[in-house]
Order: C-alpha cells, then sequence, then structure tokens
C-alpha cells in the first residue's frame, strides 16, 4: 500500500499514528494541503487519507493510481462520491468515535444556556454582583432541566449519546422525523414529524448529516413555531439552520438561546450572523466537541482498521 495523508495536522499533533503506518508501510504525511497542492501530492498514491480536503473528479482522472480514500471524519460533503465510484475508488469514512465527547459538549451548552452562564460570569467580572443590594443577581432567568422536553433530529450513536445524559437530568425525550423519514417508535421514544415537534421541545439538539434533504432544515418558518424560552443546540454541521434566521430570532426574542459548535463556512473567513457581538444567550464554540483526545485516537484506530480490512 502506497499512502499518503493530506492534512495530518487535523487530528493534532498528540495523537499516535503509528496503527495507521502499521498498515500502510511508509505513510507520506502533510501536515496541510492547499488546494492547488492535491494533484500533485496524490499522483502515483493508491491510497489518500484525508479529513477536511476536497477531493473530486478531476483529481480521480488525474491519478489513475488512487484507489482507496479513507476519511479520518463521519462527514463525506469533501468527497465527489458519485465520481469516485465511477472511477472504482472505494471511499471509507469513521462513525461512533465521538459518542462521548460530542455528548458531553452538546450538554455543556445545554447548560450553559439554561443557567446563563456566561450572562452571569460577565456580570460577576463587571462588577454587578458587588453592587448588588443582596446577596445574589437574578437577572437573567434559569431555565431547570428536569421536566423539560429535549427533542433531537438525528438519533444516530451521538444523538443516543446525548438521550442518555439528557435523562439523567430527568428530561423528557422526544425524537424528531428529519425529512422524508418516517414518523413511529424508536427505542420507545416517540418520532415525531419537524413540525409536530417544534411547539413540544424545551430544548432541540441536531445530530444529522447535512444533505440535500436538511440543508436549512431550521429556518424562520421552524424558529417561529418554537416556543419562545426554547433553546437550539446544532454541533452536528451548521447548514443545517438559517444563520441569519437564527441571528434575527435571537434578537427578536422568538426563542430563547442557541448553542452552536459549527457554522455553514468553517473556519468563518468571510464572518457569519453568529458572530455578531449583539446576539443575546449564543454560545458558539469552534468545531471543537469531537476534539478530545481520546476520540481523534479512536479515528486513528478505526481508520486502521478500515484500511486493513478494505
Amino acid at each position: 500500500m502506497k499512502a499518503v495523508f493530506l492534512d495530518a495536522d487535523t487530528l493534532g499533533s498528540d495523537v499516535d499514528l503509528s496503527p495507521i503506518e502499521k498498515v500502510t508501510g511508509d505513510l507520506v504525511k502533510h501536515g496541510r494541503t492547499k488546494p492547488e497542492q492535491v494533484e500533485d501530492r496524490i499522483r502515483g498514491f493508491d491510497t489518500v487519507i484525508v479529513n477536511k480536503v476536497v477531493l473530486g473528479r478531476s483529481h480521480f482522472e488525474a491519478c489513475p493510481d488512487l484507489k482507496t480514500i479513507a476519511v479520518v471524519a463521519t462527514g463525506l460533503n469533501n468527497i465527489d462520491q458519485q465520481a469516485a465510484r465511477d472511477h472504482g475508488i472505494t471511499v471509507m469514512n469513521v462513525t461512533n468515535y465521538g459518542r462521548s465527547t460530542v455528548a458531553q459538549h452538546t450538554m455543556a451548552l445545554i447548560l450553559a444556556l439554561a443557567t446563563r452562564l456566561v450572562d452571569y460570569d460577565k456580570d460577576v467580572r463587571a462588577g454587578r454582583w458587588a453592587q448588588s443590594p443582596m446577596f445574589c443577581l437574578m437577572d437573567h432567568p434559569i431555565m431547570e432541566l428536569e421536566g423539560r422536553t429535549l427533542g433531537v433530529v438525528g438519533y444516530g450513536d451521538l444523538g443516543k449519546g446525548v438521550v442518555e445524559r439528557a435523562k439523567a437530568f430527568g428530561m423528557n425525550i422526544v425524537l424528531g422525523a428529519r425529512p422524508g423519514q418516517a414518523a413511529g417508535k424508536v427505542d420507545g421514544y416517540p418520532r415525531i414529524p419537524l413540525d409536530e415537534l417544534l411547539p413540544k421541545v424545551d430544548v432541540l439538539s441536531l445530530h444529522c448529516l447535512l444533505t440535500d434533504e436538511t440543508r436549512h432544515m431550521v429556518g424562520a418558518r421552524e424558529l417561529e413555531m418554537m416556543k419562545k424560552d426554547a433553546l437550539l443546540i446544532n454541533t452536528s454541521r451548521g447548514g443545517l439552520v438559517d444563520e441569519q434566521a437564527l441571528a434575527d430570532a435571537l434578537r427578536a426574542g422568538t426563542i430563547g438561546g442557541a448553542g452552536f459548535d459549527v457554522l455553514t463556512e468553517e473556519p468563518p473567513r468571510n464572518g457569519n450572523p453568529l458572530l455578531a457581538d449583539d446576539i443575546p444567550n449564543l454560545i458558539v464554540t469552534p468545531h471543537s466537541a469531537w476534539a478530545s483526545r481520546e476520540a481523534r485516537q479512536r479515528i486513528v484506530g478505526i481508520t486502521a482498521r478500515n484500511l486493513a480490512g478494505q
């Protein structure tokens, strides 16, 4: 096997790549690869390992030796899969590696928003507690999670992990049927159409992939259907939500708050509606929910097994 890793830096310097190296032999590693460098760097290799580097038809046509693409992530939107099939190239990805860390991050966002953690921290640092006429501050409403309803759209490995943790806080669970998905019962939880789900939930958490059907699945219309104090959490894909509509809804008080770990463009070099500094009760983290060292090392192990079993 003659293999090249085009963006090894995306897994971090603290992971051990030796499981992949044992399978591939002499693995050529590039920390990062610019689009104009891709063709030269994959020419002559039969196996290409990538995280976010985009590979398309022109690359496959120029590199006939290529037989396997191993994506060290779950999403495959950076690979032209039809073109890969046309050229007989096997594309493999990594699943079920981030349940603990993504679920942990999701719950951290829910808890921070429900308790208004960031707002109270800012108040303390601004000296407002020291100026309070009584022993505490109660300026920001706190949501108690016990007895509240969590709606989960995308009940795969990550969604299940979030459900497990939310149940420990006494939350009621309802699943949302994403576009094209049948309603019914799953693991004893009701799964209902999104339009029925939205008015019921106190927290909506998204855990589905970005497809043509799920793009802007939550827009201005859907946000209007939610409770005024509801929270929207997205640790999946930025394009699932119309970000301008969400920014407008938060400013208008249409919903209570939002926590996002993903944006449509990453990194957001051209700005983003959710990065404005006048949006209340919004937390945005830099696509870091997946990035515990344990999860990243799991990715290496799963990729090695994928390559060994091809």
